[in-house]
């Protein structure tokens, strides 16, 4: 006879995929009241992290909790994109001092503040412009190559990502990109 798993159980079955992390709406669907995640925090066994968001206090912090943070803010919705699908993909050595994450255009019409360190992108993204990196949804090698090729992110970090990517079979060698090649483009795309 199977047993029916109460709201901490099911809770913790959703925060061990996302690094100890929760949403207030995660919380609901797994059956745990405003009232018992009250007491869930009056007892230590939550902290909150941000609004509506919260962590098991004992799980430990994985390298992934900002974005997961920023992933469970759009609802489970946004994809993380240009210099941090970059960065995602171990395609550049440069650190984003910010995140980059693109949300379906739904969300332009929508009012919300936006947390901190957070550029937004918005775009209705294919099944196969999408890829995972550990818990965290992250645009493919391809759609992140031209992402940035289309931000103006700087043509050398472009072209050294697209070289990484090729190198490692990511892309077909017909696919790198060169920065004289690609300040040649858009030179063309301004004038």
């Amino acid at each position: 006879m199977a047993t029916r798993k109460g709201p901490w159980d099911a809770l913790f079955a959703i925060a061990v995929i996302q690094e100890g992390l929760f949403s207030a709406a995660q919380a609901k669907e797994a059956g745990c009241s405003q009232q018992l995640l009250g007491r869930y925090l009056a007892t230590g066994k939550v902290e909150r992290v941000t609004r509506a968001l919260y962590r098991i206090v004992h799980f430990p912090r994985g390298e992934s909790e900002d974005l997961l943070a920023l992933w469970l803010w759009s609802k489970q919705e946004g994809v993380f994109s240009h210099e941090t699908a970059l960065f995602l993909h171990q395609l550049s050595d440069a650190l984003p001092s910010v995140a980059h994450l693109t949300l379906p255009t739904k969300w332009l019409r929508r009012v919300v503040k936006r947390p901190g360190r957070l550029i937004v992108f918005y775009d209705d993204l294919s099944a196969e412009d999408r890829a995972w990196h550990g818990p965290v949804p992250v645009t493919s090698v391809r759609r992140t190559l031209a992402d940035c090729l289309h931000a103006n992110v700087s043509a050398d970090l472009v072209a050294q990502a697209s070289m990484h990517a090729a190198g490692r079979g990511l892309i077909n060698s017909a696919e790198v990109l060169t920065a004289p090649a690609i300040g040649l483009w858009r030179h063309r795309a301004h004038t």
